[in-house]
C-alpha cells in the first residue's frame, strides 16, 4: 500500500509539537489514569477492562503515557507512533520512570505485526484521529485476537461540527460544516488533517471489519472543570458531548 498523503504532513505538524506535549505527556506519567481534555478520572469511568497478563497495541502513542498505565496494570504493551520526536520523548519518560515496553515507528494504516497479535486495541487521540479510519480500523481488526476489545477516544461528533475554522476560537452552538460529509478535516492554521466520522458512518465501518459495537460513552466533564484547550469551553461540554469513546469486541472469524 502507498503511504496516504497526509501522513508525511501530520508527521510534520507532530514533530513540531513534540516540545510542547513534553510537560503534559510528564505529568500524565506520573498520575493515575484519566481521559480526554478534561482529565476524567478511570475510576469513574471504567474505561479500561482487566489488562493483566493482556497483549495491548497503542495507536499513535505519542509520549506513550497509556501504554505506561497499561504496563502499571499488568499488560503487556507495545506503543506504535509514526513521528521520530514523539517516540523520543515516549523512551525519555521511560528511562525517567523505569517503566518499559516496545516503542516501534510505524502508521496505524499499515501494522507492522501478524494477525491475531493483540488483546486490546486503543487509541486516545492518537491514530483514531489523524489516520484515516477506513485504513486504521481493518489494521486494528486484523492484529486483534477473536473476543479481543478496541477501545479509542475522539473528539465528539457535536463539536468537530461546532467548531468554527479559525485557531483559538472556541465552539459555538451554530452547525458549521455538513454532516453527511464528515471524513477528513484540513484546518487552516496548522496544516495537520484530521479524520472524522458520524456515527453511522462508524458503526457500518466497525461491522464491517467483524468489530461488535459494546458502548459508545459520552463524555461529560464535572461542574468547574477546565481545560487548556481553548476549543472546547465547559459551558459547551457540559450541554453537548465534546468527546466520545467507542468500545468495541473483535467477533470470532469463521
Amino acid at each position: 500500500m502507498s503511504t496516504p498523503d497526509y501522513v508525511a504532513r501530520n508527521q510534520a505538524a507532530w514533530s513540531g509539537w513534540a516540545p510542547d506535549y513534553e510537560a503534559r505527556g510528564r505529568l500524565r506519567w506520573q498520575e493515575e489514569p484519566s481521559w480526554g481534555i478534561w482529565g476524567l478520572p478511570e475510576q469513574d469511568l471504567h474505561l479500561l477492562p482487566d489488562v493483566t497478563g493482556l497483549d495491548t497495541l497503542e495507536l499513535g502513542c505519542g509520549t506513550g503515557y497509556v501504554s505506561s498505565w497499561l504496563k502499571r496494570r499488568g499488560a503487556h504493551p507495545v506503543g506504535l507512533d509514526p513521528t521520530r520526536e514523539q517516540l523520543w520523548s515516549a523512551r525519555t519518560f521511560q528511562r525517567e520512570f523505569g517503566v518499559d515496553f516496545p516503542l516501534l515507528r510505524a502508521p496505524a494504516e499499515a501494522l507492522p505485526f501478524g494477525d491475531e497479535t493483540f488483546d486490546l486495541v486503543i487509541s486516545e487521540y492518537g491514530a483514531c484521529i489523524w489516520s484515516d479510519p477506513y485504513l486504521w480500523i481493518p489494521e486494528a481488526s486484523r492484529v486483534l485476537r477473536d473476543g479481543g476489545q478496541l477501545i479509542f477516544l475522539v473528539n465528539g461528533t457535536l463539536l468537530t461540527l461546532c467548531m468554527p475554522d479559525e485557531d483559538g476560537v472556541p465552539a459555538d452552538r451554530y452547525l458549521r460544516r455538513s454532516y453527511f460529509d464528515m471524513h477528513r478535516f484540513e484546518w487552516p492554521d496548522d496544516g495537520a488533517v484530521e479524520f472524522h466520522l458520524g456515527y453511522g458512518d462508524w458503526i457500518r465501518l466497525l461491522r464491517r471489519y467483524g468489530l461488535e459495537i459494546e458502548d459508545l460513552i459520552e463524555l461529560r466533564p464535572p461542574e468547574g472543570a477546565s481545560t487548556d484547550y481553548v476549543y472546547a469551553p465547559v459551558e459547551w461540554a457540559r450541554r453537548w458531548p465534546s468527546e466520545q469513546v467507542w468500545k468495541a469486541r473483535r467477533v470470532a472469524r469463521p
